[in-house]
């Protein structure tokens, strides 16, 4: 006999018919490793078939494993094979597109808002200040509730901001400081809290490394943070390992969300299974409590309704679909965002960079003839196969990494038109483009490491230290 929903699939929302979704594909799955009778098996495809039906009804959107409903918002965008082609998590970004990932399509996946120039001219008026580069260029390219952030702000209400980092490696690399870069420049002209999480915790689960060592990248890494040049009057950097021992607030928001959060939820979202240790399926509540004012009573005075805004890359935006969904059931606010595109490997944009993977990154600790070898070496050229053919057809801009480079770190917008379009025409040949790349980013990470070794373990310290920010709730 087939089996029959328990209730109306019609009453049910979104991520529930997700979740029963999830749970149906499971029992057909176990059924036919079970090798259980043949008309068992034919019911339970038919309401895993039915289900799947309702889903799309519901929501607009075929069924994909991992891919919850967009933040609970109805969109009448089903997903097309294309869009299959780019993989986006927290732990993978792979696209076939040598220009990198479709963030417009990206976008409606995800069911975030595109930041248009209406936008960007807010932010300007609200602020006073020029819009950061990252704004102008589309780096930061989409948003979950800014406006209502602006809103806030513009009716003097506080919020403040929460970012983070996985320590992996002892050394950093140029792309990890795209979101600390523009946080800082978010703190400056906003004069806002700023609270950053380094997840060792999450480090030492996933990767083979001790307890001990993922603490001490997050110690080392946090010298790298300070080095960007934060408040250390407006700013709380707190490793996981050491602050959720110490914080009762911190805790019991990793609570409510554990409560509030199935575990088909999460093997949904985040793509866990049944192999995964439970410290894995345990990990995201932990990266939502920031979100929540309350888990710093001692920066917010035990206020727990302070708007909060959470700068990050897209990658990370998992973790807080579930945390908006989350939030308003345990009498939260919901997190907004702001999204950057994925810093691109030496190698060409279908991939980001990995700290493991030397010549994919220039580190923070390279030396100026490292840096030079690498973008000579490894940099992916939008250049043509001959000088004469370059300077014929001209180079390819959307996919040449040195000029998506210095997309991010030229500050100078003339200086960046009059690179693409000498470089579009041919009259710029690749080794020019990379030279200007190298003399721009020698001095950045020569700069950087100036400032990192005035970091003592004493200001760390003082960062890390639970404390009262100077601001008053």
């Amino acid at each position: 006999m087939a089996d029959s929903p328990n209730c109306d699939l019609k009453s049910l929302t979104p991520l529930q018919l997700f979740e029963r979704v999830t749970e149906q594909g499971e029992k057909v799955r176990a059924l036919k490793a079970g090798k259980a009778p043949k008309d068992e098996i034919d019911a339970a495809v038919r309401m895993l078939l039915s289900l799947k039906l309702s889903y799309k009804t519901t929501t607009g959107q075929d069924y994909q494993a991992g891919l919850p409903p967009k933040d609970l918002v109805l969109i009448n965008n089903g997903t097309t094979k294309e869009e299959d082609e780019d993989l986006v998590d927290p732990w993978n970004v792979q696209t076939s597109n040598a220009k990198g990932v479709d963030y417009d399509k990206l976008i409606v996946r995800f069911g975030s808002s595109k930041i248009d120039t209406d936008l960007i001219n807010r932010i300007e008026r609200a602020t006073g200040q020029k819009p950061h580069h990252f704004l102008r260029r589309g780096i930061f390219f989409s948003h979950r509730d800014m406006d209502q952030v602006l809103d806030a702000y513009e009716n003097k209400k506080p919020f403040y901001l929460y970012t983070g980092r996985g320590p992996s490696s002892q050394a950093m690399h140029v792309g990890h400081l795209i979101p600390f870069l523009f946080t800082k420049w978010l703190q400056e002209v906003f004069d806002v809290p700023l609270v950053i999480q380094l997840t060792d915790d999450e480090k030492y689960l996933w990767k083979d490394m001790t307890i001990e060592k993922a603490y001490e990248y997050a110690r080392e890494n946090a010298k790298d943070i300070i080095a960007c040049g934060f408040d250390i009057n407006k700013t709380f950097i707190f490793s996981d390992l050491d602050y959720l021992g110490t914080s009762a607030g911190f805790y019991r928001n990793i609570v409510k969300v554990q409560k509030h959060v199935t575990f088909n939820q999460v093997k949904g979202i985040f793509g866990f299974t049944d192999s995964d240790c439970i410290g894995k399926i345990s990990f995201p509540a932990i990266q939502a409590a920031p979100s929540f004012s309350s888990s710093f009573p001692q920066i917010f005075n035990g206020k727990d309704n302070i708007q909060c805004l959470i700068p990050c890359a897209i990658d990370q935006d998992p973790y807080f679909r579930m945390t908006r969904d989350v939030a308003p059931r345990i009498g939260q606010p919901k997190p907004a965002l702001l999204h950057s595109v994925f810093f691109p490997a030496l190698q060409g944009a279908q991939t980001k960079m990995s700290a493991s993977d030397p010549n994919s990154s220039i580190f923070l600790t390279d030396t100026p003839k490292q840096i030079k070898t690498k973008i000579n070496k490894h940099a992916f050229s939008g250049g043509r196969d001959t000088i004469e053919e370059h300077r014929k057809y001209g180079g390819n801009c959307d996919v040449d990494v040195s000029f998506m480079y210095l997309t991010f770190f030229l500050e100078d917008d003339d200086r960046l038109e009059q690179l693409k379009q000498a470089y579009t025409s041919g009259e710029l040949l690749t080794g020019e483009l990379k030279k200007v790349l190298i003399e721009t980013m020698q001095p950045l990470v020569a700069a950087h490491q100036e400032r990192r070794k005035q970091v003592t373990d004493e200001i760390v310290k003082q960062f890390m230290t639970p404390r009262k920010l100077a601001f008053e709730f």
